[in-house]
């Protein structure tokens, strides 16, 4: 079933992987980090700082109480980065960013990777391997899905006899289209247990991906794709090879889009390409236009197995299981989006975003930090990030597009008197959806706290224009006074 209305809530890997694994919004997680930043009363900012509670309620622990094998491999990124004193007291080397390479370094980052799967048993998971903490960093920066698959295959393999959940999160597509050739062509030997001595050989030849990329009529820029549905390819060989493929259910999704990532937009933002198989329930070729949600993945599992679920278990999302049945039935009428200081309702038609800056943001903006706190706010927790480009409404405190019309969300109608019957109904249920969230106030819909009024952030806004104006010219006058010095040079040659 291919869904094509599928959406994540959070639009950066850190919030968005822990609502698959547990089923609730980001902003509503309990993890120390999120709580020191943003304690029980004001308003929280969903960005790189949740991760997986210790009381475990999460998919991984759920399932395998009732009776399932859990694993996890691939990429994590569900928890801090530890270093120095807490790296330590973590039983952890202390890796730091762009180090050059040793043997010894190699050896403690191998010693890492196998900390770092205990650390994920201790969240609820039965099983872990080939661990990717977090995103990739010199000196072992590349991206390597034999190194992942074979952990993934080996899952099966070991667990092939009874029910089990693996969660596989490949480092694919993840950076830019340089750097998946980059890891294709010359970096066979890095991983994320550091550079091993042999290349692995568990899937097609590297060499191969570039030459049927080039029969295809394609480019490089594609070959990340390729490679990536060849890993994918493994694993349903060997679902097939083991004779359970008809009842197992394999889910395709990526956590974020890549154009909007770190906004609440809708193409290339929260939007994102999703399938569903299952051939024993699931006819081939299935489409469903209906919206759901990555908060819906954990309750449909739940569903589907008839897990008994700890008392006191949130779950923010519904089961799906009603749509493999019938794809036109809805399951819910709206989707909700948070990230930084946004939250958005999107309906069939409708998206709805607001963005509403906490008081301290805004007194941040009056101190010596102010540059940085710019910058932090522009940046991929901030809420609108790489909306900036190509979005006339992207610092507009209230924003509401028809996605039918202007599905590229360049015509911002909140102002227009025409749509505020339309713009009533969107704050209507995005005020329901703020009050499942208790303690955590956010602008004017749920004052208190150190939220701030609609007007507060107005100014923010304008400030923020003008900085991404700034900083989006700043390139171009650079590229043009190089482009001066070159043609002077020139000049002056001959």
């Amino acid at each position: 079933m291919t869904f094509h209305n599928a959406h994540v809530t959070s639009t950066v890997c850190t919030p968005s992987r822990y609502t698959f694994l547990t089923g609730r919004y980001a902003g509503s997680s309990t993890f120390p980090t999120y709580t020191s930043l943003f304690p029980k009363g004001s308003q929280g900012l969903p960005g790189f700082n949740v991760g997986l509670e210790a009381d475990n309620m999460n998919v991984g622990r759920v399932l395998a109480e009732n009776g399932y094998a859990t694993g996890f491999v691939g990429k994590y990124h569900l928890d801090i980065e530890y270093k120095g004193d807490a790296a330590e007291a973590a039983g952890l080397h202390e890796v730091k960013k762009d180090a050059s390479y040793t043997d010894t370094l190699n050896r403690q980052f191998s010693e890492n990777e196998k900390r770092y799967r205990e650390m994920i048993k201790q969240r609820g998971f039965t099983w872990a391997k080939n661990i990717y903490w977090a995103n990739l960093k010199a000196p072992f920066k590349g991206h390597n899905p034999e190194w992942t698959i074979q952990a993934a295959l080996e899952f099966i393999d070991h667990h092939s006899e009874g029910p089990f959940y693996l969660h596989y999160a490949t480092t694919l597509l993840h950076g830019p289209n340089g750097e998946w050739h980059r890891s294709l062509m010359e970096k066979e030997r890095v991983t994320g247990e550091g550079i091993i001595e042999q290349p692995l050989k568990v899937m097609p030849p590297r060499r191969s991906v570039m030459d049927r990329i080039r029969k295809a009529g394609l480019t490089k820029n594609e070959a990340g794709y390729l490679w990536m549905d060849d890993s994918l390819g493994m694993l349903l060989d060997k679902l097939d090879e083991h004779g359970i493929a008809d009842n197992t259910i394999v889910v395709f999704i990526s956590d974020h889009g890549s154009n909007k990532k770190g906004s609440l937009f809708k193409t290339r933002g929260t939007e994102v390409p999703c399938l569903i198989r299952w051939p024993k329930v699931i006819p081939a070729g299935a489409i469903c236009h209906e919206l759901i949600q990555n908060t819906d993945f954990v309750p449909t599992w739940f569903d589907l197995t008839r897990a008994k679920v700890p008392a006191g278990y949130r779950i923010d999302g519904v089961s799906l299981a009603p749509l493999f049945a019938n794809p036109d039935a809805p399951v819910r009428d709206y989707v909700y989006g948070e990230m930084g200081a946004a939250r958005s309702i999107k309906t069939q038609e409708w998206n709805y975003i607001s963005l509403r800056y906490s008081k301290d943001q805004i007194e941040a903006l009056q101190t010596s930090r102010a540059a940085r706190i710019t910058k932090s706010m522009l940046g991929l927790s901030g809420g609108i990030s790489r909306s900036a480009r190509g979005h006339p409404g992207a610092f507009d405190v209230d924003q509401l597009y028809h996605l039918g019309r202007d599905p590229n969300e360049q015509q911002n109608l909140a102002a227009d008197p025409k749509f505020k019957r339309q713009l009533d109904r969107m704050q209507r249920l995005l005020i329901n959806e703020l009050k499942r969230f208790p303690h955590r106030p956010f602008g004017e819909f749920i004052p208190g706290g150190n939220a701030a009024p609609r007007q507060a952030s107005e100014a923010v806004l304008e400030h923020l224009r003008k900085a991404s104006d700034a900083a989006i010219k700043q390139p171009r006058q650079e590229k043009r006074r190089a482009n001066r010095k070159t043609r002077e040079e020139r000049k002056r040659r001959s």
